[in-house]
């Protein structure tokens, strides 16, 4: 299996120079890229220009121009380009889905903020000094750049990755390794119902409430927000002293925002892997969940609008997103696969809505978001809790299934 390392760089000052000028060469190169694609289909012959056309070149582009593309790992510019060819075949692949495409657009050099070396080895060296009590990590024409490895790194290394984070540095690795023990069975399984109220309940009464980390810093994210808007946009060259200090205050919390999620995430799918062999949950399509809602024209006055809900689905779409329903459900499988466990996703319609006692669906069964009074039989429950029951029972069918 492959596992991802991610660890804390330490560079000097002029380290921390070359790795910013190799960010700003690589984006360069991308969008140098992509305007050689756009302008060749803008041509009258519409001609299509791949990545291996594209990668021929890089010789000539290096040769060109000894001074800046030249000296970078060949190997990492062209993972650059096929990080373009990738963005390009999504897009075409959402425009043959009827999904609304984006296009690959150029990216600013404070928009660039990783740089791929395929292979190690190549371009690069992890533990680049092995006698050498602090680890290291080498890159070309940037030096061995010391390494804060807070854990150690299992099996072969087979890419590594530069990421910048604010003023931090960020090595990240993959290796591949032999897959892990199971955990032993403990006969227990489960079902999980996500929610805004509660992050989750399960099917055993018990739930896990939601944190809301992002409207815990509403308050100071808008004041830094707000003082940074009383500064005119500039590129980051351009940028004062007291203006770069504002943009990286909002980039400081929003930082700490997303690593409290992640955290919580981790703690939360650890407890239920440790403690169940089967866990069902939602297949939830969180994307279309926190759409904003379309706009109504009204038929009376052309050029006006009626009321669509956009205020309160705005308030529903940031509670949404806070929870972070998506980063949770994507360690719950990571960790289900490395520990031996079997995760399942269901289809998530009218599940808060049947009886599990006698089977009844029906709206009126939920009364308020909390509620749940079945009009059939008098069951009374707490609504997660019976989706989470409903949840459970779906996905033991599903299972049963996929065996047969």
């Amino acid at each position: 299996m492959i596992r991802a390392y991610k660890f804390l760089m330490r560079p000097t000052v002029g380290q921390a120079a070359a790795l910013t000028a190799m960010l700003a060469d690589h984006c360069s190169l991308y969008n140098g890229a992509l305007q050689e694609r756009r302008d060749a289909y803008r041509h009258a012959s519409k001609t299509s220009i791949k990545y291996g056309m594209q990668s021929a070149q890089l010789k000539d582009v290096r040769a060109f121009d000894p001074e800046r593309q030249g000296r970078w790992s060949f190997s990492s510019q062209q993972a650059t380009l096929r990080r373009l060819d990738k963005a390009l075949a999504a897009f075409f692949r959402r425009i043959k889905a009827g999904e609304t495409p984006g296009y690959p657009r150029f990216r600013g050099v404070n928009w660039f903020d990783t740089v791929d070396f395929p292979k190690d080895g190549d371009g690069c060296r992890w533990d680049s000094t092995p006698h050498d009590p602090v680890t290291r990590v080498r890159f070309q024409s940037v030096g061995h750049v010391k390494v804060n490895q807070h854990r150690p790194v299992i099996g072969r290394v087979k890419t590594v990755s530069v990421k910048r984070e604010g003023r931090k540095w960020f090595v990240v690795l993959t290796a591949e390794q032999e897959q892990p023990e199971p955990l032993p069975n403990t006969g227990s399984v489960v079902g999980i119902d996500m929610g805004v109220a509660n992050f989750l309940a399960d099917s055993n009464g018990e739930f896990v409430p939601n944190p809301r980390h992002g409207r815990k810093a509403a308050a100071k994210l808008e004041a830094a927000q707000q003082a940074l808007s009383r500064f005119p946009r500039r590129k980051a060259k351009d940028r004062t002293a007291n203006h770069q200090r504002a943009v990286e205050k909002v980039a400081k919390l929003h930082g700490k925002v997303r690593r409290q999620r992640l955290d919580h995430a981790h703690k939360t799918t650890l407890g239920l892997v440790r403690e169940h062999d089967f866990i069902a949950h939602e297949d939830l399509k969180i994307r279309n969940m926190s759409k904003a809602p379309a706009p109504k024209p009204d038929p009376d006055q052309p050029g006006s609008f009626l009321p669509n809900g956009a205020a309160a689905k705005a308030g529903l779409n940031r509670s949404i997103n806070d929870a972070g329903w998506g980063v949770f459900l994507t360690i719950l499988h990571a960790k289900a696969e490395s520990a031996g466990r079997e995760v399942i996703a269901v289809d998530p319609r009218n599940t808060s809505r049947r009886c599990p006692e006698c089977g009844h669906t029906a709206k009126e069964n939920r009364p308020t978001q909390e509620k749940f009074h079945c009009v059939s039989c008098g069951h009374n429950a707490h609504a997660d809790t019976v989706g989470a029951l409903n949840v459970l029972r779906a996905g033991l069918v599903r299972r049963d299934a996929n065996q047969a």
